[in-house]
């Protein structure tokens, strides 16, 4: 699935993955999944046969687009009719291009575990919230030391990293909607907008002011 325009969310049990503007989530056979879109969302959804699937990695993820990847996957989802031969040649394109563009860190995992799964409940309820993990050990009955460790094991990311991703996330939704990066800024959570534009260019690519102008870009 591409987002040509807004983004959208894809969501497997073993989490999240964010797809902005311009990138493509890959999710292969056998894991269930939902999608979920912001604001004014063209997705573009291109079915791989399972056969054609041998060369793609086996775990759902988001990639960079390149512009012989987007021309492609918008040429097999667009109204022009081709035959099957010529789609079959033109997405066997599209997949070794896949192949050779980066992945992106934009996977936010859920937890297994009962007690982290509180601790997840009551941030993805409000992101912005800086409540400290011993406050919200103790607003689950679970201690500091404890939740630090199961978001290790559990999840592979520290409490620290999660809930920047999980920020992350709910900053492109807003940016997508039209958001200014300071107000996007102050409602996840950063106390300045140094620091968000900081952590967005980090996990994105980009900073938020450039990811908002190619929005603006898309839509002229």
């Amino acid at each position: 699935m591409y987002a040509a325009a807004g983004a959208f969310a894809t969501t497997t049990e073993y989490g999240t993955w964010i797809a902005p503007a311009d990138r493509i989530t890959w999710t292969p056979p056998g894991f269930k999944h939902s999608h979920r879109f912001y604001g004014r969302t063209d997705a573009r959804i291109l079915a791989v046969p399972a056969d054609e699937c041998g060369d793609l990695v086996e775990h759902p993820c988001v990639f960079a687009v390149s512009p012989l990847l987007r021309e492609g996957v918008l040429a097999l989802t667009g109204d022009r009719t081709r035959s099957a031969d010529a789609d079959r040649r033109l997405r066997a394109v599209v997949l070794d291009e896949l192949g050779e563009v980066p992945e992106q860190s934009f996977h936010l995992p859920e937890p297994r575990d009962d007690r982290l799964r509180a601790v997840t409940d009551l941030l993805h309820a409000d992101p912005g919230r800086n409540t400290t993990l011993a406050e919200l050990g103790r607003a689950v009955g679970t201690s500091e030391r404890t939740l630090s460790r199961l978001f290790q094991t559990n999840l592979g990311l520290s409490f620290h990293r999660w809930r920047t991703i999980l920020r992350i996330h709910h900053a492109l939704i807003r940016l997508t909607a039209g958001d200014s990066v300071t107000d996007t800024a102050i409602t996840c959570g950063w106390s300045n907008p140094s620091t968000f534009i900081e952590a967005f260019t980090a996990v994105v690519g980009q900073t938020p002011g450039r990811y908002q102008a190619g929005l603006r870009d898309r839509g002229d």
